[in-house]
């Protein structure tokens, strides 16, 4: 079964042409390949693109490697590049003519010198570069240096709930449940059994995910970065900072341990670059500024967040807010943690000042909605709760709060709306409804 991928195939669309190096980043297994050799191919095609002008390379493919001379056992035992010149020697061998190819490459970062050869290649009209690389090995922060600030990134998350939802075989109440507890990962969305999709993510956490971090960085092992992503599974949706986390790191531990924030820092940034998490840094609503620290952590998939805690802490307050985190920025909206501020007085009347959240503030351009996770607002007393800092902003943003259970878009008498995490998840333009 296909799982249609509409919203990036039309961020790479729209990027055609446009003389720069599409990349294609994320998580791995998170469908990068897919989409750029099946999905972005077969719409070539579909287009009236001539077969012979896309030109698909993959670096991890021994089939692939023996079209240019080179064997794939070789290079891994030897831990060496493709050579570069036995590429470019195939690729002019493809080019028959002055018109227009497509060149899709897979694992590129296989590739000798590859910065070198594919500037090389932007330097020619008639040549459009698709590309995707491992995380381990070519991550977000590489993107603004390896090519010259020619590189266009585009980002994959793993599958949105509505992706997900698309090729689930069930109501969307089960669905919903199957996504908060095994995630978005395509091949475990395809999977039948909960015991299938358990061990696939147990695994891909521990032999794939860390152990990449591990190699890229060339860390002794993999402990100390494996127990401090336990205590971030632990917490996400929680303001924290690497102190905070240095804290927690050594009263948990059983054995001494002298971790330091500036040795945590450095490995949120590992996680950071490497997909397995974001951060939501805090903004000052009022004063438009933002605020270092304390911040919040995200998992970009949730299956691999509880895979990590053996599926102990299902937490579905922390959970929605995590999968209402990931929407938007599947929708390309930049998402900031808001701050405002208030002035009140104590029961001793002196005046006080406290800061209020709302947890995301999310930005497009000109648009900016304010947004509430709320799983439950069971009487009055919690939904003045959840909306005091709306009342604090003194702008007219649209402001939403997100529920659990299921119901349409509804308006109170300030203007606020709310609605279920589904029908918010399942409406493409669920937040100008």
């Amino acid at each position: 079964m296909e799982i249609k991928r509409d919203i990036y195939l039309n961020r790479l669309i729209v990027r055609k042409h446009n003389s720069f190096v599409k990349v294609i980043t994320g998580i791995r297994r998170c469908g990068k390949s897919y989409l750029l050799n099946t999905i972005f191919y077969n719409y070539l095609v579909a287009e009236g693109i001539d077969k012979e002008h896309i030109i698909k390379f993959a670096f991890d493919s021994a089939d692939d490697l023996r079209l240019i001379g080179e064997d794939l056992t070789e290079i891994d035992a030897e831990n060496r590049k493709v050579d570069p010149a036995k590429f470019m020697d195939f690729i002019s061998s493809k080019m028959s003519d002055d018109k227009m190819y497509y060149l899709l490459l897979d694992e590129v970062q296989k590739l000798g010198s590859f910065e070198s050869v594919l500037n090389g290649y932007l330097r020619k009209s008639n040549m459009d570069i698709y590309v995707t690389g491992s995380n381990s090995k070519f991550l977000s922060s590489d993107i603004l240096t390896e090519f010259e600030g020619r590189g266009d990134e585009v980002h994959v998350l793993p599958l949105s709930f509505s992706e997900f939802y698309s090729a689930y075989d069930g109501t969307k109440e089960e669905a919903f449940d199957d996504y908060m507890v095994y995630g978005g990962l395509p091949a475990v969305a395809l999977m039948q059994t909960d015991e299938q999709k358990a061990n696939y993510l147990i695994t891909q956490i521990e032999n794939v995910y860390l152990k990449d971090i591990v190699k890229r960085y060339n860390l002794n092992s993999d402990e100390n970065i494996s127990e401090l992503l336990d205590i971030i599974a632990s917490g996400i949706s929680s303001l924290c900072n690497p102190k905070k986390l240095a804290a927690t790191f050594r009263s948990e531990k059983k054995k001494q341990s002298t971790i330091s924030d500036v040795t945590v820092a450095k490995y949120i940034s590992y996680y950071i670059d490497s997909f397995l998490v974001s951060i939501a840094k805090r903004y000052n609503v009022k004063g438009k500024k933002y605020i270092e620290t304390p911040y919040k952590i995200y998992f970009e998939d949730l299956g691999l967040r509880n895979a990590r805690l053996n599926f102990r802490q299902i937490e579905p307050t922390h959970i929605m807010e995590n999968i209402i985190y990931n929407e938007l920025r599947y929708r390309g909206y930049r998402v900031d943690v808001g701050v405002v501020e208030s002035r009140e007085k104590d029961k001793d009347g002196k005046e006080i000042r406290k800061q209020l959240e709302i947890d995301f503030v999310a930005n497009q351009g000109s648009k900016r909605y304010y947004i509430q996770p709320a799983y439950d607002i069971p009487d009055n007393a919690k939904w003045e709760q959840e909306t005091r800092s709306f009342d604090k902003t003194n702008d007219s943003f649209k402001k939403i709060v997100i529920v659990e259970r299921s119901m349409k878009p509804r308006r109170d008498d300030k203007g606020y709306v709310t609605m279920g995490v589904k029908e918010f998840l399942l409406t493409d333009n669920s937040l100008e409804l």
